[in-house]
């Protein structure tokens, strides 16, 4: 498949020539003052811009059905976004559940994207696992949620709760794809779904049970690239004709790329659009009735729209390595130390009238954060290699943003070495609103006893 061109979001900085740092300056985001936020809200803090992530859901349109994978950016300002937007979500959790009630979402019904030409309703929230934690199978049965089963116990466990439910079968197809081994779902490596070879065993459970299998979902893996994703559709497609008539909905599921590194470019939306949609009239044809065609994006809608905005604490040298030390850590941002993913960076200086252009001095810097460990570098690569990257000399005071950061950033947080949760800022129409205060000290102790 083709790439298409970045659409000039300012997010993805390009790599500056030699020498030059103007594009590695950010004193806005959204239109608001980075020092004005950091001023505010204090830092670490996350800032994430609402007309981004609509524009991202709005990319999507020609699909029946876009349904968010919270896990990625959870937070309920976000979630009301992409709900005014149309878009319904998937929940992991019973927490997740209790997230998507709390900023909107109705259990059940036709949702945002209702029935509409034939095609069945679209589910505002269904609960996709492997396994039902028991709070989790309390809360599904509570609300009479859809569920995607990603294992064959589920559903004995769910007819015991919920006989004559409807369901979605999430399969592995036998191979995966992703920015890391560590998000590849598919494959003998990978605990999800339930094999293709085990699809007729778990239709004769179902039946068994009682249950209708009217969905079928497939995911390979996060931060993948399309070539790989659209061998998912003909998988889906034979067994989508193993299962026969009930199917009513079909999902693409996930882990569509978005760029992080220079050069990277999004993806060719409409050419994968077409695949599936072929893919879908096939079946249709086959089975004579509409199917509605959903696809799970995660990353896709948030990861553009979100900043991280830390502190410069020290520079210090370290033999012939410079080291830029900020107040965020991996207990802020888990992805590089997890996956040696690569994020976008670019500084605010505290002094407004610090050079910027080519008369700004650069230097190649490693930037660590606060905690006790050698591994919380945000410049590594996978397996835990220090990293340069090229930045304007930098001075304590000075603020580094470090961008696409919307996705897999506030959700994987923690309070590793008793460091409080940073706060969460949404931007819309240039004005910052505090959807998350920042966690105090006293917090961290809540609930604990002596």
């Amino acid at each position: 498949m083709t790439a298409t061109t970045h659409d000039g979001d300012a997010s993805v900085i390009p790599s500056p020539a030699s020498g030059a740092a103007a594009a590695l300056v950010r004193r806005t985001i959204a239109g608001v003052g980075v020092a004005d936020l950091a001023r505010t809200h204090g830092t670490p803090l996350y800032a994430y811009d609402a007309e981004m992530i609509r524009r991202r859901c709005r990319d999507l349109a020609r699909w029946d059905t876009v349904r968010f994978a919270q896990k990625a950016c959870s937070n309920l300002a976000v979630l009301d976004v992409v709900r005014r937007e149309g878009v319904v979500v998937d929940a992991v959790s019973a927490g997740e559940i209790h997230r998507a009630l709390a900023a909107g979402y109705g259990p059940r019904g036709a949702g945002p994207t209702g029935g509409t030409g034939g095609l069945p309703p679209a589910h505002p929230i269904v609960y996709t696992a492997d396994i039902f934690d028991r709070e989790s199978l309390d809360a599904v049965v509570r609300h009479g949620l859809h569920v995607n089963c990603g294992s064959t116990d589920m559903l004995d466990q769910l007819a015991a709760r919920m006989p004559g439910a409807e369901v979605t079968l999430r399969v592995n197809p036998g191979f995966g794809h992703g920015h890391s081994q560590k998000t590849n779902t598919g494959g003998e490596g990978s605990k999800h779904g339930i094999w293709h070879a085990e699809v007729p065993d778990a239709l004769r459970r179902a039946a068994w049970a009682g249950l209708a299998v009217t969905g079928l979902h497939m995911h390979i893996g996060s931060g993948t690239d399309l070539a790989h994703l659209a061998e998912v559709a003909g998988a889906l497609e034979k067994v989508a004709e193993e299962i026969g008539r009930s199917l009513t909905t079909i999902s693409a599921g996930g882990g569509l790329p978005v760029p992080y590194r220079p050069g990277e470019v999004h993806a060719d939306l409409a050419g994968y659009f077409e695949l599936w949609d072929a893919t879908r009239r096939r079946l249709e044809h086959r089975f004579g009735h509409p199917l509605r065609l959903e696809l799970e994006p995660g990353r896709y809608l948030t990861a553009e729209a979100g900043f991280l905005v830390t502190e410069i604490r020290a520079v210090k040298r370290q033999g012939n390595r410079t080291y830029v030390l900020v107040d965020a850590g991996f207990n802020t941002l888990a992805r590089p130390v997890m996956y040696g993913a690569y994020h976008p960076m670019s500084l605010c200086p505290a002094d407004p009238l610090v050079a910027e252009g080519p008369a700004a001095r650069a230097a190649e810097v490693a930037v660590g954060g606060p905690l006790c460990e050698s591994g919380d570098i945000f410049t590594q690569t996978d397996g835990g290699f220090v990293a340069t990257r090229l930045l304007p000399e930098a001075a304590v005071g000075d603020l580094l943003v470090i961008e696409v950061a919307g996705a897999y950033g506030f959700v994987m947080a923690s309070n590793y070495n008793s460091k409080p949760l940073p706060a969460e800022v949404l931007i819309d129409g240039g004005t910052g609103r505090l959807v998350r205060h920042r966690q105090s000290v006293e917090e961290l102790v809540r609930g604990e006893t002596v």
